[in-house]
């Protein structure tokens, strides 16, 4: 594969911090009652919300209005949001500071809520190592729409043919690679370690 990358953009969640609020939530209240709970309660809408821009405490507690029934596990979500995201992908955080050793320049471009995006970059100092994080909640447009890939390239000044961007999901990839970007999803530090030496790039 033979790509000019220019920078090198980051996904955040299941690439550098794993995310699985399913996972999380089995381990708190069982498998039976988390699926009761997600089969009644939209969460991942709530997320989405939040993602866009909504604030991350009174979202919450909106969604407590609607389903007081369900107080104490979506207490769950707000109370421990920080125990969710986890843990580090170590390998993917090596992989990003050596491409910054290398003066590569490396960008992040996640769905993250602008209030959750703070609390974790106050658990995990790596999240302040970006040349510059695009927060879907802080520009109030998601991946995967057009939008959000065009303020990362009008901002940066890097063409999308300079471009090569690493998530977890094909649709946010595809929607890069259309734009022009090349693009990797990810499954597993190796599979990106070989992605970057395929570019020619320091893994």
């Amino acid at each position: 594969m033979t790509r000019d990358i220019h920078a090198v953009v980051f996904d955040i969640g299941n690439v550098l911090i794993g995310w699985n609020p399913e996972q999380f939530y089995d381990s708190l209240i069982g498998q039976d009652r988390r699926k009761a709970l997600f089969a009644a309660v939209d969460l991942d809408g709530m997320n989405a919300r939040i993602d866009r821009g909504a604030r991350f405490h009174d979202t919450v507690l909106g969604m407590i209005e609607f389903h007081p029934e369900w107080e104490t596990e979506i207490m769950i979500w707000h109370d421990r949001w920080i125990d969710m995201i986890a843990p580090v992908i170590a390998p993917s955080v090596q992989m990003l500071r050596n491409l910054r050793a290398q003066s590569v320049p490396v960008y992040a471009l996640s769905n993250f809520g602008d209030d959750t995006f703070t609390m974790a970059q106050n658990k995990y100092e790596f999240l302040h190592e970006f040349d510059r994080a695009f927060i879907s909640g802080r520009l109030g447009v998601m991946k995967p729409e057009t939008r959000i890939y065009e303020i990362l390239e009008d901002e940066t000044g890097v063409a999308p043919e300079n471009l090569f961007f690493i998530d977890d999901r094909a649709e946010n990839i595809e929607a890069a690679v259309t734009r022009g970007w090349a693009g990797h999803v990810f499954r597993s530090p190796g599979g990106l370690k070989d992605s970057l030496v395929q570019l020619g790039l320091p893994s």
